[in-house]
């Protein structure tokens, strides 16, 4: 038996360390790591679900081709890279490399994961994607008002007498922030949740203000009116370090309480009272959560939530301080978040880009040459990207398709062939956070099972097969040892003698740059070198307006049910939802809808209904949720379609206004019995 140190490498706040037991190469238990100060008490559900995952019979592991729909049969690892590289020469030569597109997400985090980049650069290039599911939105939004993204200790929020969580539900998101929130409780703090749905992390507030769905920049400029008219604001901070405050103060003057109220469908007095609160409560930290910005209009609104913070003085202070994304441990990046994510900054090889947000439209337009070849690793686009039934039939357009992945995921069931992908226990990496400021080390505990070869082994034979210059092979790629993988990830380490293998395999370390209370000099990486509440850039960059500003929604008048898909406890995205040990507390899909909402259409709790619109229709249960507001129903977020519905066959490809992110929130539905 051996206790190895390691780290949840998933697309998830958290980043929890934790230990791991390996007896006879199997996972035999997850334990708490007391070397990361954010998450003392161990990982949530799905990092104990590990044990499963990682023991499921229900694994990938050797080589499958296709043999009729649906069907596949093992073969052999020579037969599979043969293909593989008999097909990318062929597309190459006869289409050019764009004729490929390289697919990758944030199913696995870490530095290996820039092989990949180096194999698909030495191929001479290939179609890629631009922009990112998830947050970009906030992230500029953030960026252009406060020139970075980081933010003050996750354990610095015990400092914080007011706390608001707007958007956010970390009871079952980010379990271990809800610790310093209680802290702070305890401690005599206000904590105050913003939110369409009453939910869990609602459930310890001491007030839930339940706005429409869509509308926060309304609230938030609505809030801010109030602030500078009852002189609630920080003038000494505001006169040194901000810009654009009196064009700000001109602007929110028509967002009256009456008017807001009349937007976001709450009362006069809960909007004065809430501004009462944000302006003489302090030091105050606010949290907005990540599908506050998954709107149309998401980057605006995410810069009115961040006026309230600035115009208070609550920036760069203990316990004071804008909570959205902290990027200190992402050190090894030469471009960090979101501005590696916008087209003009990749390779010249990379030239050719989609948009993650409208994949299935773009990759159906793509002409001279059209997508013959896709190749999919570390994602589940046919779940997770914006409108299914357009991204199955330019998948299926194409010629010839490979997924890597460990489970037979909806998009697995698109491919020509499927290599097993590694899971995190079988080979050594990296990670970052964007929550906790620790640089981690993913560390391999397991020899792979079965026939199982991680990914950078994969491109090693590939790479060999085509023929490539074997010097850039092992320039680029590892060699299929552990040693050769230190080797590569001591590259990344050489300029921070504070980050040594060695030290990571003890536990999570802290860089030197790491600062607790981020913006405590008062500089900001701006233009201006202050903060900007007035952006040039916000204009010139993304064609919005240079202050913060509410751009209401457009309904689809036919369909009056707004549909949010927001993240569930039970899975990260779509990982981990078809474990037994998940299943057990949501053996399927539920679309969550108000009983008001439901009697109008004559549906009884738990009743199967259609839920449709334009884009896609689906059969699915119903479950009551009297927490919700009218008007709204929900799905959460990485159900499979054998889950029975998944809320993406529901959405349309839009962008959000900044970052080039994804509007899945601007989505109305109807239901009716069946």
């Amino acid at each position: 038996m051996k206790i190895i140190s390691t780290v949840c490498p998933r697309n998830c706040y958290s980043t929890c360390s934790f230990k791991v037991v390996i007896e006879n190469n199997l996972v035999k238990s997850i334990q708490p790591h007391s070397g990361n100060l954010a998450t003392l008490e161990g990982p949530c559900i799905k990092g104990l679900a590990y044990i499963e995952r990682a023991n499921s019979k229900d694994r990938i592991l050797h080589p499958q081709k296709r043999i009729a729909a649906g069907k596949y049969e093992r073969i052999s690892w020579e037969e599979a890279i043969e293909t593989i590289a008999s097909k990318l020469s062929y597309y190459k030569g006869d289409f050019g490399p764009h004729s490929v597109l390289f697919f990758a997400s944030s199913g696995m985090s870490g530095l290996l994961n820039g092989v990949s980049t180096s194999f698909w650069k030495m191929f001479g290039g290939a179609t890629t994607t631009y922009g990112n599911l998830c947050w970009p939105a906030g992230l500029e939004a953030t960026r252009l008002t406060l020139g970075a993204n980081n933010h003050n200790a996750p354990w610095d929020l015990e400092n914080a007498k007011l706390i608001i969580v707007w958007g956010k539900n970390p009871a079952e998101s980010n379990i271990q922030q809800m610790i310093p929130i209680e802290k702070a409780q305890q401690n005599g703090a206000k904590y105050i949740v913003i939110d369409p749905r009453r939910t869990s992390s609602s459930e310890r507030a001491n007030v839930l203000f339940q706005i429409k769905a869509g509308t926060d920049a309304a609230l938030a400029l609505g809030l801010a009116r109030e602030i500078i008219k009852n002189n609630w604001i920080d003038t000494d901070f505001i006169n040194k370090n901000v810009v654009g405050f009196e064009s700000f103060k001109k602007h929110v003057a028509s967002y009256t309480p009456e008017k807001v109220a009349e937007i976001c469908r709450i009362s006069t007095s809960s909007i004065i009272e809430l501004a009462r609160l944000i302006g003489t409560i302090k030091p105050m930290t606010l949290i907005p959560g990540y599908g506050m910005q998954r709107y149309e209009n998401g980057g605006q609104t995410t810069r009115c939530l961040l006026a309230l913070s600035v115009i208070t003085g609550n920036i760069g202070k203990k316990g004071a301080c804008w909570h959205y994304a902290n990027l200190q441990s992402y050190v090894f990046d030469d471009l960090k978040e979101p501005e590696n994510y916008y087209p003009g900054c990749e390779h010249p090889s990379f030239r050719r880009k989609i948009s993650v947000a409208k994949l299935g439209e773009d990759m159906l337009k793509m002409v001279n040459p059209e997508i013959k070849m896709i190749w999919v690793e570390r994602g589940n686009p046919l779940t997770q990207n914006p409108n299914t039934n357009k991204i199955r039939k330019a998948f299926r357009k194409a010629d010839f398709r490979v997924v890597v992945d460990q489970f037979m995921t909806d998009t697995a069931y698109e491919a020509d062939i499927i290599l097993p992908a590694k899971n995190m226990f079988e080979q050594s990496d990296i990670i970052g956070s964007y929550w906790n400021p620790y640089v981690q080390l993913k560390q391999k505990a397991l020899e792979p099972a079965g026939e199982v070869k991680p990914e950078t082994e994969i491109y090693c034979l590939l790479a060999h097969k085509l023929g490539m210059n074997s010097d850039e092979i092992k320039k680029n790629i590892p060699e299929p040892n552990d040693a050769e993988v230190e080797k590569y990830l001591n590259k990344f380490l050489e300029p921070f003698p504070e980050l040594t293998l060695e030290k990571l395999k003890e536990g999570p370390l802290l860089p030197n740059s790491f600062e607790e209370i981020p913006f405590s000099d008062t500089i900001f990486p701006t233009p201006s070198g202050k903060i900007e509440l007035y952006s040039e850039e916000a204009k010139s960059r993304w064609g919005v307006n240079p202050l913060p500003d509410y751009v209401p929604l457009v309904q689809e008048k036919t369909y009056p049910l707004q549909l949010l898909s927001p993240n569930s406890k039970n899975r990260i995205h779509s990982q981990f939802g078809n474990l037994n040990i998940i299943k057990q507390f949501e053996p399927e899909a539920y679309l969550f809808i108000h009983p008001n909402d439901a009697n109008d259409r004559g549906i009884i709790n738990f009743e199967l209904v259609k839920l449709f619109n334009n884009e896609g229709s689906a059969e699915v249960k119903v479950q009551f949720d009297l927490g919700l507001r009218l008007g709204n129903v929900v799905l959460t977020n990485g159900h499979w379609a054998v889950d029975g519905a998944t809320p993406n066959l529901f959405t349309k490809g839009i962008e959000t206004d900044m970052g080039h992110g994804t509007a899945f929130h601007n989505t109305w539905v109807q239901i009716k019995k069946i």
